[in-house]
């Protein structure tokens, strides 16, 4: 990934209010933000691990402690290429980097998935779920017959290696993962394919289970119609329907509804840079509504223990906490 260009990122930046307030950043009324955390270099993923420490990877390869007491940014690991995930369990530590999932326990280093595909897009999020770990595989292209089936897939395996196995397929770029904690449906974010135009396809959020195939490359979601196009047999249409090229990135269920970082395009500020709320309804189409304006480019986002919604914006390189007044 690539920031904007240096004046826009510097017009963006926004001013920060005594009260810790940024002004760049607009909530809708009866929410208020503060800047959470500064100083951090790209960061792509957030999670909590022991004894309720706030962990950040950042694009150049860190692992990011936050110390809670003073909210100051600590690296503690070095050396993964890209990692775009990390999750814990029990103590150990899962960093997704570009080809490799890694496990850190005890303050060893071990690969326990290696030569992963990757190009284009590399391996994304991943979460714990029912003690498994979960994974986004990206393509290798925009719009390709794939070599191997570990490309463009949700990848489910053991925290030991053991036990690889594809649970769902047909997804370009299945960057965000996140479980809703009233059903324990598993969600993903897909940056869908390129080349249709400004105002197609749309980008979507799909609820992930066993054997599902989302179409990629031969099928696509219209953004216009709402529906899929192309080779759609035996396809799962997705739950929700995004901006086209908004880039969704991380997501987390908060007050009810999954929240979606967007995290946009290179250079140009015509789609994403925002929060995106969707609510889910079984049986009908999600509404899905702007939440919050004014990023660089948002692209992790995680609930804190006292109810907040952390916003890790990979532009600035700032972590924004909102929450209700």
């Amino acid at each position: 990934m690539k920031v904007a260009s240096c004046l826009a990122a510097i017009l963006a930046l926004g001013v920060a209010s005594a009260g810790g307030a940024v002004q760049a950043v607009k909530v809708p009324g009866g929410f208020r933000v503060e800047t959470y955390v500064r100083g951090l270099q790209k960061p792509t993923a957030m999670a909590w691990g022991p004894r309720g420490v706030l962990y950040l990877t950042q694009e150049g390869g860190e692992v990011v402690s936050i110390d809670p007491r003073t909210r100051r940014a600590r690296v503690v690991l070095r050396g993964f290429e890209t990692p775009l995930g990390l999750a814990w369990r029990r103590g150990d530590l899962f960093v997704s980097a570009k080809g490799t999932l890694w496990r850190v326990s005890s303050g060893q280093r071990k690969a326990i998935l290696r030569n992963l595909p990757f190009g284009r897009h590399q391996q994304d999020n991943v979460i714990v779920r029912r003690g498994r770990l979960y994974l986004g595989s990206g393509s290798t292209c925009d719009v390709c017959v794939e070599k191997s089936r570990l490309s463009a897939a949700i990848l489910s395996v053991n925290p030991n290696g053991s036990g690889l196995r594809i649970l769902a397929r047909g997804l370009r770029n299945p960057y965000g993962l996140a479980v809703d904690p009233a059903t324990g449906r598993l969600y993903a974010s897909v940056n869908e394919r390129d080349e249709l135009g400004d105002r197609e396809p749309a980008e979507t959020i799909v609820e992930v289970r066993d054997g599902r195939d989302f179409g990629w490359p031969r099928c696509w979601p219209s953004h216009s119609a709402k529906r899929l196009r192309g080779s759609c047999r035996g396809v799962t249409p997705p739950v929700a329907y995004l901006e086209p090229h908004s880039a969704p990135g991380g997501m987390a269920f908060w007050k009810g509804a999954l929240y979606v970082a967007e995290w946009g395009e290179y250079l140009k500020r015509d789609h994403g840079r925002k929060l995106t709320r969707v609510l889910l309804r079984p049986g009908r189409p999600a509404s899905v509504s702007t939440f919050a304006t004014g990023f660089s480019h948002p692209l992790a986002v995680a609930v804190d223990a006292r109810g907040g919604l952390l916003v890790a914006d990979h532009g600035r390189g700032v972590i924004y906490r909102i929450m209700k007044r």
